[in-house]
């Protein structure tokens, strides 16, 4: 059964994803595996779900911040 927390994992991990289309998938699980270590202190084997969440939330939100600013114009 597929719990709610793994379910958002799911998810999240898409829009990761989304945000990096270059990326391939066998790199973005290479990375999120160093970002395990490097935040959880275990690889991306080890961690539990709440713990690969919170990797990918990081994750999510340094790649938004690197994203261009939109542009509104009001004419």
């Amino acid at each position: 059964m597929t719990s709610d927390t793994q379910r958002e994992v799911i998810a999240v991990l898409a829009e990761v994803w989304s945000l990096s289309p270059e990326v391939r998938l066998g790199q973005l699980f290479a990375h999120l595996g160093f970002l395990g270590e490097v935040h959880v202190g275990r690889g991306l084997g080890c961690i539990d779900d709440d713990e690969l969440l919170s990797v990918l939330y990081r994750h999510r939100d340094e790649l938004r911040a690197r994203q261009p600013a939109e542009v509104n114009c009001h004419t």
